[in-house]
């Protein structure tokens, strides 16, 4: 029954999902946003340079050694299997790269490495903008700096090791953070404990992005929590991920759409 949950649950967003293509979305902002992000599918030119990098992943026999830190146990794991279960579908890692070209964001923090495809399209909108991005295993990471380097990318700062001991001191170090990618953890305890360290750094433009809201019902339970706080004023459900807004001047409503 758990294998069906996520499909169950995208036809009951499909029927409440009442916005398509903007339509019902009276403010500005976030029209623009709709059109320019949402539902945009022009290609930028690093997408088609990501994706063959993808598939290069994808055919990748290396095996790693990967340590989970919830249990201590050390596994291993090829990278294409790797590839296959973690990497987020390209239109999915494309509309990141168009909330970050939209925002103009200059600090980006991704909560999830694994092998740095989606962090690319992260940091691909402007060279001087500032990644970093969290990952838990040394050799997962190596990859991924192995496939920025082959991208050209020199604007991402891996942290490596667990995420509840190195998220704090980061942040402690920033002012203000632009955009953030949650990933790293699908449980609501945790989700609920990283959004509150970043929730100290936003500024009025900031976004807040959450991936599989809609997995289980921790996850829903968390996104739920999530749209209740104060500082948050407009979210958008996706259900493949969902979109916080922290404007005061936007109007305090939830979003659901169809994509």
């Amino acid at each position: 029954m758990k294998a069906f949950r996520p499909i169950f649950y995208y036809f009951i967003h499909l029927l409440k999902a009442k916005n398509t293509r903007g339509h019902g979305v009276h403010s500005p902002f976030l029209y623009r946003f709709t059109q320019n992000v949402i539902y945009e599918k022009l290609p930028f030119y690093i997408f088609s340079k990501i994706e063959k990098l993808r598939i290069y992943n994808q055919r990748n026999q290396q095996i790693l050694q990967l340590t989970d830190f919830g249990t201590g146990k050390r596994n291993t794991a090829k990278i294409a299997e790797i590839a296959k279960r973690s990497l987020k579908k390209p239109d999915w890692a494309q509309l990141l790269y168009r909330i970050v070209n939209f925002t103009q964001a200059k600090t980006v923090l991704e909560l999830g490495t694994s092998l740095g495809l989606t962090t690319a399209y992260l940091a691909s909108s402007d060279k001087y903008l500032r990644c970093i991005t969290f990952e838990g295993s040394a050799e997962v990471a190596n990859v991924a700096r192995e496939n920025f380097d082959k991208l050209g990318l020199n604007n991402i700062e891996i942290v490596v090791g667990n995420i509840d001991e190195t998220l704090k001191p980061v942040l402690d170090n920033l002012d203000t953070i632009d955009v953030v990618f949650f990933d790293a953890n699908h449980r609501k305890e945790p989700v609920l404990r990283y959004f509150d360290q970043c929730i100290e750094h936003v500024q009025q433009y900031s976004v807040f992005i959450f991936d599989d809201i809609h997995w289980s019902a921790e996850m829903e339970e968390a996104w739920a929590e999530i749209k209740k706080h104060e500082k948050v004023h407009s979210t958008i459900d996706l259900f493949e991920i969902g979109i916080v807004f922290f404007d005061k001047y936007l109007p305090k409503k939830h979003y659901r759409m169809k994509i």
